[in-house]
């Protein structure tokens, strides 16, 4: 079960492009995906959903949180949980702080990452193991956490053949990644059946590292043809196998209010 978990932990954090000014999940939205892995059709569960910050907060943010569990058989087999905090400036859109942890039978962890824009550093703290906490350059571009980015691709306008470069972060490290549209393909799910554009996040300005030195391939479809444009299923590759979040379920955004923060134009 340590494949499965592996797919769990790449699946709740795949997804690749900087913030922009036009926030891609709203208040109010939720995202909520069925896992499958191997023989398990339905091994865990992904939820995605933003949240205003507190009237009071100064300047205002949003909140999004990420939550993933197994589910099932699965989870009789290998329980694990984890939750993904990403709090963004509502008025910049620029990642404040992300805070990411998870709990298996016999490991938990906790780690907490915050930014310096000024001098370009991250500070990554690893509240349970302090040895690998670690200050580190960020690279040109904004940096956003995979499954805020995932989702930010909705408000892409890409084509076959197009590409777009991204900075991206998985725990310590900072990926400078190029995005490519690969094709159109249509796919079924329990929501409906979407023409759908696929992309593919590549290492290809840098080094291959992390999962893409060894050899794991990442595919997103998103609905072209709906106005909602919904990230409707995502794939990580292994050698060993394959984990698939399919789009099960959609809340729409909440209706905006006066005192709500609004992204600047």
């Amino acid at each position: 079960m340590t494949r499965l978990w592996l797919a769990l932990i790449f699946l709740s954090a795949v997804a690749f492009t900087p913030l922009s000014a036009q926030l891609a999940l709203r208040p109010g939205e939720v995202l909520t995906y069925r896992v499958g892995w191997s023989l398990f059709n339905n091994a865990g569960e992904i939820k995605i959903f933003t949240e205003n910050s507190a009237p009071e907060s100064n300047p205002p943010h949003l909140l999004t949180v990420t939550t993933t569990a197994t589910r099932g058989l699965a989870r009789k087999l290998y329980a694990f949980d984890a939750r993904a905090e990403a709090l963004v400036d509502a008025r910049t859109g620029q990642l404040r702080a992300h805070l990411e942890t998870s709990t298996t039978s016999n490991k938990n962890t906790r780690n907490r990452t915050t930014f310096d824009y000024a001098t370009r550093t991250a500070f990554y703290r690893d509240e349970f193991n302090p040895a690998k906490n670690l200050d580190f350059p960020l690279p040109a571009g904004e940096p956003l956490d995979l499954i805020l980015s995932l989702i930010n691709t909705r408000t892409w306008d890409l084509k076959p053949g197009e590409h777009r470069d991204a900075l991206v972060l998985f725990e310590e490290e900072a990926y400078e990644l190029t995005i490519r549209a690969v094709r159109y393909e249509s796919i079924t799910t329990p929501l409906g059946t979407f023409n759908t554009l696929v992309l593919e996040p590549r290492m290809e300005k840098t080094p291959p590292k992390g999962m893409f030195k060894r050899g794991t391939a990442v595919r997103v479809w998103i609905a072209h043809n709906d106005p909602r444009r919904l990230p409707v299923r995502f794939e990580v590759e292994f050698k060993f196998g394959s984990g698939v979040a399919t789009l099960t379920s959609y809340q729409p955004p909440s209706a905006p209010t006066s005192d709500a923060p609004h992204p600047r134009p």
